[in-house]
């Protein structure tokens, strides 16, 4: 058997401005913006030069959803970009304003630093060791 994970979704609470973040703070490709009436859009952005997953921008809908913007996991690093040039990709970050919420370290896994999205949901921006086969 063979599954993968293709889609992620993330609660926003604008579409517009989900989308500016991922695509000009992070250099992330729009793949769809799709108008599904009602004031709802199915917009799927993803990292370049994958194909594996993407994140789904979710407009919250209502207050339960609208407290979990930012939050989606009670405050712990919610998701793992992994790069092949850390500090090209941090220094960018740092350049454009992204708030790091923990400085660049390097672990037995690889280089990592912890970044906050613009909802302040946690990432890790990661470049694996490629000696311990986890690349």
């Amino acid at each position: 058997m063979k599954q993968a994970i293709a889609r992620i979704a993330i609660v926003v609470d604008d579409y517009n401005k989900a989308i500016e973040f991922y695509t000009k703070k992070l250099d992330f490709l729009l793949v769809e913006d799709t108008d599904l009436g009602d004031g709802k859009r199915w917009v799927v952005v993803a990292p370049q030069g994958t194909s594996e997953c993407s994140l789904v921008l979710a407009k919250a809908d209502g207050e339960e959803q609208e407290s979990r913007v930012g939050n989606q996991t009670g405050g712990r690093v919610f998701l793992f970009l992994y790069t092949d040039d850390f500090w090209r990709d941090y220094y960018k970050m740092v350049e454009r304003g992204i708030k790091i919420s923990r400085e660049p370290e390097k672990m037995p896994y690889g280089m990592v630093a912890v970044f906050k999205d613009l909802y302040g949901n946690m990432w890790d921006l990661l470049e694996p060791n490629t000696t311990n086969g986890s690349d």
